[in-house]
């Protein structure tokens, strides 16, 4: 009998995954084939990378909020880390590297790499701290990366790489770049962020988090979220196990800060605040915890939203206030969810079963 629900239960996470893949290709091939039809305004077409972007950010803090039960409100900082490497690699590659879907994948690496370095670093303190107080130190990290951006200069000319912290001292020599300009952020930036690309990292994002979560790692965080004395009571190094996840969902959102930078003009740290993590934080709490393709539904949500918004003027974000509390009471009401779950074929098929 326990065996004969441990089978209907992995088939159900296996439709999920399955039902996920599909959502997201098919919602590609829309937007692709509206796009080259012309059918997508130009606001439209401008939001598509930020919109993958902002869905593997949700993705990625889902693995901590959702699978790992932990409350983290820093992520914005690990998406500024990968947005000011990225960017500032890119701009460094361009000389040499002159292809730019290669270009922009270096620097996604890169990006990724430097947010989960920031990631460990952050999560040797911090994850020892469990509920509020994790929250509070991360939300504290997160506003300590901003700074740090704010008032970190680089630049490069014939004799390599400067920095330098709280006031411009690299003294370039002539024809030599100063790459990020201290609160100015970075300036220039070659735009090669395209909705190709933003496809393919949230679909790498799924098949890492989906893998993540099916293995002996992802049981072992959602027996850590459940009950953390009975985990470590049967063995289980909570501490590792957190981490891992907690750096992974990093290098996600730094992947994610690289392909959303490479999207403007300008970028500056100002822009990855507390606003910012609380807006990804959203996405997670409407979208269902632990539930990804809901989450990236909301994510997409909630960024056209505001667009469409627009032509209210003044009453736009009161009206996006309005629309967000009611999108959290119908999500939380269980009538409504039980009308869905009935409606649902793939449950009622198990049920009957």
């Amino acid at each position: 009998m326990a065996l004969k629900k441990f089978i209907s239960l992995k088939r159900s996470e296996n439709r999920k995954v399955f039902i996920t893949y599909i959502a997201v290709i098919a919602a590609f091939i829309i937007c692709q084939g509206l796009s080259m039809a012309g059918l997508l305004s130009s606001s439209m077409q401008g939001m598509l990378v930020p919109i993958c972007a902002y869905m593997v950010m949700a993705i990625s803090l889902n693995l901590v909020v959702g699978v790992s039960g932990e409350l983290s409100l820093g992520h914005a900082g690990f998406m500024s880390v990968g947005a000011f490497s990225g960017v500032a690699a890119a701009i460094i590659m361009q000389n040499f590297i002159t292809y730019a879907p290669l270009r922009l994948a270096l620097a996604m690496i890169i990006g990724a790499l430097f947010a989960s370095i920031a990631g460990f670093l952050i999560g040797v303190p911090v994850l020892r701290l469990k509920g509020d107080y994790l929250a509070i130190v991360t939300l504290a990290f997160g506003e300590i990366i901003k700074s740090i951006l704010n008032n970190f200069f680089l630049g490069i000319d014939q004799n390599g790489l400067h920095m330098s912290m709280l006031k411009d001292t690299t003294n370039l020599a002539e024809g030599g770049r100063l790459i990020i300009r201290g609160p100015m952020g970075i300036n220039g930036i070659t735009k090669i962020s395209t909705f190709i690309a933003g496809f393919i990292l949230v679909m790498i994002a799924l098949i890492i988090v989906f893998n993540l979560v099916n293995s002996r790692l992802g049981r072992a965080l959602m027996a850590i979220r459940d009950d953390r004395i009975a985990a470590e009571s049967i063995g289980l190094d909570v501490t590792k196990s957190k981490m891992t996840a907690f750096v992974i969902s990093a290098a996600l959102a730094g992947a994610a800060g690289c392909l959303f930078a490479m999207n403007y003009f300008t970028i500056e740290a100002r822009k990855f605040d507390f606003n910012m993590s609380i807006l990804i934080l959203v996405f997670v709490v409407l979208g269902g915890q632990g539930n990804f393709l809901g989450s990236m539904i909301a994510a997409a949500a909630l960024t056209i939203l505001p667009e469409k918004l627009r032509e209210f003027a003044d009453y736009r974000m009161l009206l996006y206030a309005v629309i967000l509390i009611m999108a959290m009471l119908i999500s939380n009401n269980d009538e409504i969810k039980y009308f869905f779950r009935k409606l649902n074929p793939f449950r009622n098929k198990q049920e009957a079963e």
